[in-house]
């Protein structure tokens, strides 16, 4: 744990994993899919885990991100930073520990960070 952790209203304190399990529910909640969550403690120095997943259009990308900003804030959770847009296909989410990426088809195939980051462990795999 590289030390990014907010507390939930009510004063409790989200560890890494519970935000990746938090962030892969509002994906679906949002109709993503596709969604993995990798391991990357022993790989990366910068984050814990990467959560994938994918939109079908520049609408739906821009709803899961709106969805994850507006429902990780309601919980005290900010995103340190935010790169890309719907229109480019890719949207990054730092969340400091966990980093999101949401993608359309043809970025996500094209950057196939699962290929990029192959020997991290899948903690998360929904279709």
């Amino acid at each position: 744990m590289r030390g990014y952790q907010k507390p939930w209203k009510g004063g409790d304190i989200l560890e890494p994993l519970e935000l990746v399990h938090r962030i892969v529910d509002l994906v679906l909640d949002k109709k993503g899919y596709d969604v993995v969550a990798l391991d990357l403690r022993k790989l990366f120095p910068l984050a814990d885990y990467f959560v994938i997943c994918t939109g079908d259009s520049e609408k739906q990308v821009e709803a899961i991100m709106r969805e994850l900003m507006e429902k990780l804030k309601d919980r005290g959770i900010n995103a340190a930073g935010v790169e890309g847009s719907p229109d480019s296909g890719w949207v990054l989410m730092d969340y400091g520990d966990v980093v999101v990426h949401i993608f359309m088809p043809a970025q996500r195939d094209y950057y196939d960070l699962e290929g990029l980051w192959k020997q991290a462990p899948i903690v998360v795999r929904v279709k």
